[in-house]
């Protein structure tokens, strides 16, 4: 097999659809330029606090950056958060209360959030001990909508939260799109006022022109190392939503009376603003990458999701290897196209919060940062990679040629 002439062949195919990304990319750039211009963002803005952080000029513009993209009335992106987890957690603990239920309207949620939720595991803190239930509704239609009738009918008189995951995380489901939420939020906006629509949007940002908060979501949450911090932002993770809900939320990030007025950052601001204008393009990149390792998969007559036709929602492409030493194969290939610990040898390990084995290609600048090109899999049947990121296109191409060439010298292509 050329493995050259395959990827050849499958980049002509996928034209049309990177010519259609690049579009969606400019009206993005143009969204945040426009945002920075709003806010008069200038190099002030840059500067670093320390102790208290009161009047932390870059800190507060930041945030009143995020709220406009998102359309929100307000928002929380901190350094302090420290990953997309922790966002959702504070999110939780902020609008939840002693003997509140708690509802999942796709399913089950990403394996690190059972660990919060009290699902697997006995971590100490969690949701379940607090005193928080929770239940969940499956996806209809093959795994592709939100099956919006029985969510209403799961709701209870102490349902306090719904929420709403975007990405697929490790599950063969499709990722929703922001308007895919819309039929849902307005139903139970209007049943039920008093509760809080809550979308996990890691993975999800600038794939569309819009956000879950442009269609009434009450908060958004995700991840400064995926896609918002453009693969600049060194930490963090944003929240943004209604004022109500980040009042709630803000109590819980630092203490009640206190909120966002304090919180000092002692490095430059500079990573985070330039992180999130370079955002659009460096998705644009992510989303190419994802493409044409979908397409490349279906030439080999394996199984992707989404296919590299359908439209996307996130930025991760799943490929059912359905085989683990294929599944091995390919994550120690793209970790050997890394930029920084290329000669590391990837092999399952058992993670902290997951259930089961994690095998993790991940040889990144910022660690562990998904925007950057990453590959990882839970070590259970039927050995699903997940690859998601891309700082450049050229350097997912030879990521995936990469992956592809070790499967060959590994028998298992």
């Amino acid at each position: 097999m050329n493995l050259y002439e395959l990827i050849a062949q499958a980049e002509k195919e996928c034209q049309p659809l990177f010519d259609s990304l690049e579009q969606t990319e400019m009206i993005n750039t143009r969204r945040v330029l426009d945002a920075f211009h709003e806010e008069d963002i200038a190099t002030r803005h840059f500067a670093p606090t320390t102790g208290y952080g009161y009047d932390d000029i870059g800190r507060d513009k930041l945030e009143a950056v995020f709220a406009r993209l998102f359309g929100a009335e307000n928002a929380i992106v901190r350094p302090s958060v420290a990953c997309g987890t922790a966002a959702l957690s504070l999110c939780l603990f902020g609008l939840l209360l002693p003997g509140d239920h708690l509802l999942s309207a796709a399913g089950a949620p990403y394996d690190t959030m059972e660990t919060v939720i009290g699902l697997s595991g006995n971590a100490v803190g969690n949701l379940k001990e607090m005193g928080v239930s929770y239940s969940q509704v499956e996806m209809t239609e093959g795994q592709t909508k939100i099956d919006v009738q029985g969510v209403l009918n799961a709701i209870r008189e102490n349902t306090k939260v719904i929420l709403i995951q975007r990405s697929r995380g490790y599950a063969w489901r499709a990722s929703l799109q922001p308007q895919d939420m819309k039929e849902l939020i307005d139903a139970v906006h209007a049943v039920r006022p008093d509760m809080f629509i809550m979308v996990d949007n890691c993975y999800g940002e600038f794939i569309r022109e819009n956000e879950p908060t442009h269609f009434g979501a009450d908060v958004c949450v995700g991840s400064l190392i995926k896609n918002p911090g453009g693969g600049l932002a060194p930490t963090g993770a944003y929240l943004v939503g209604t004022n109500r809900a980040i009042a709630r939320i803000e109590a819980r990030l630092t203490a009640p009376g206190l909120g966002r007025e304090v919180g000092s950052y002692a490095a430059s601001y500079q990573p985070f603003y330039q992180g999130l204008f370079m955002a659009p393009h460096t998705v644009t990149q992510a989303l190419k990458t994802s493409i044409l390792a979908a397409r490349v998969f279906e030439l080999l007559g394996m199984k992707t999701t989404p296919a590299s036709s359908a439209p996307r929602a996130d930025i991760i492409q799943a490929i059912e290897m359905g085989d683990p030493d294929r599944l091995i194969a390919f994550v120690q290939g793209i970790q050997a196209a890394s930029p920084i610990d290329g000669s590391a040898v990837p092999e399952p390990w058992d993670m902290p919060g997951y259930t089961d084995q994690v095998i993790m290609a991940a040889g990144t600048f910022v660690a562990g940062a998904s925007i950057e090109l990453s590959a990882d899999a839970p070590m259970r049947a039927p050995y699903t990679v997940y690859l998601q990121g891309g700082l450049t296109y050229a350097h997912g191409k030879i990521a995936l040629m990469s992956a592809l060439k070790k499967m060959q010298e590994k028998g298992a292509l």
